[in-house]
């Protein structure tokens, strides 16, 4: 299989003021992140709401410039790349954004919203433009026709559709979806998670899926990237994080989703609230949460190492492997905070 986009120890760190007589406080929002996908393939990256989900999109979107790290998208270094390669990985690469009611501009035609990449990147004449847009809502399911309506004309799993087609307009290698079906209806959501999957075998492409839904995961990904405070936790296919999780922060993800986690995931209740990324827990970022965390835990930061077939950030993997999650973990109180 040809690896689409390569990513090795991604970086990204903002500079927050804090006053005018004051140093600039760092903020680490994806703190060394690594990473591939071949044709054909979805990793999907999860995690709670401020763990650098998003962050991480608008990297490999090529939206933002990473503080440090390499990413390689196409076969072409996508950091360090002239302005002239820069064009083409850009087409290389779309995005469908979550809300679909807000990624069409309302005041153009469907057809103008398709176009509108031919015209900018192409030398397509305006006939064939047109046509190249009819055949796309056809391939996404809609009527051609609808190509001289208004988007307030269509429904949320439409609009979704028409966005999907926008992204598929340059005939890109690369699909950065993130949180694409959140705003939809469920029984939508369905529809159109399997117009993404039959889109993926017919173009081959490769697909960053961000989600914090474990149900939409195990139904479109491949591999699962499990991240928290801008670090992995784990990392590896699908099938073995779902089947038995290594880390204690990917057991309480899917614990906490009725009918996705496995009949042996433990139930685990995590306690406080996620640590300011401006402050974050020394050692592992997780163990001011953890319930299994000892004094190894805050002094030393565990990286992230090959377990069982997955990478796991975690001090004590071989032992969960080994023996599971205990249901009254022994937890040294003195190393935890407060």
């Amino acid at each position: 299989m040809t690896v689409v986009v390569e990513a090795k120890n991604l970086r990204q760190v903002y500079k927050i003021r804090r006053g005018m007589f004051r140093e600039p406080a760092q903020l680490q929002a994806v703190g060394g992140v690594s990473f591939s996908i071949e044709a054909g393939k979805t990793l999907a990256v999860v995690g709670e709401s401020g763990c650098g989900k998003s962050t991480l999109a608008r990297m490999v979107a090529l939206i933002e410039k990473p503080t440090e790290g390499s990413l390689v998208l196409d076969g072409t270094d996508a950091v360090q790349t002239p302005a002239a390669d820069r064009r083409r990985l850009r087409q290389a690469v779309q995005l469908v954004f979550q809300n679909p009611y807000g990624s069409l501009n309302p005041r153009k035609k469907i057809s103008a919203v398709l176009e509108d990449p031919l015209a900018i990147n192409t030398d397509l004449a305006a006939p064939e433009r047109a046509e190249r847009a009819r055949a796309m809502l056809a391939q996404v399911g809609l009527r051609p026709e609808y190509a001289a309506r208004y988007p307030h004309m269509f429904s949320g799993g439409q609009r979704q559709r028409i966005a999907i087609a926008r992204a598929l307009m340059l005939n890109p290698k690369l699909l950065v979806a993130d949180e694409p079906v959140s705003a939809l209806d469920v029984s939508i959501q369905a529809q159109v998670l399997n117009l993404l999957a039959d889109l993926q075998a017919q173009f081959q492409l490769a697909f960053l899926f961000i989600s914090h839904d474990l149900a939409v995961v195990r139904h479109i990904a491949h591999d699962v990237l499990v991240m928290y405070l801008g670090h992995v936790m784990e990392q590896g296919p699908k099938d073995k994080l779902f089947a038995r999780p290594l880390h204690p922060y990917t057991n309480a993800l899917l614990a906490s989703t009725p009918g996705v986690g496995a009949r042996s995931v433990q139930r685990i209740v995590l306690k406080g609230e996620l640590p300011s990324p401006l402050n974050p827990p020394s050692g592992c970022v997780f163990s001011s949460r953890c319930p299994y965390a000892l004094a190894q835990c805050k002094a030393e930061r565990p990286l992230p190492r090959p377990v069982d077939g997955r990478l796991v950030a975690c001090h004590f993997a071989e032992q969960f492997l080994e023996s599971g999650f205990p249901a009254s973990p022994a937890v040294d109180n003195a190393s935890l905070p407060g």
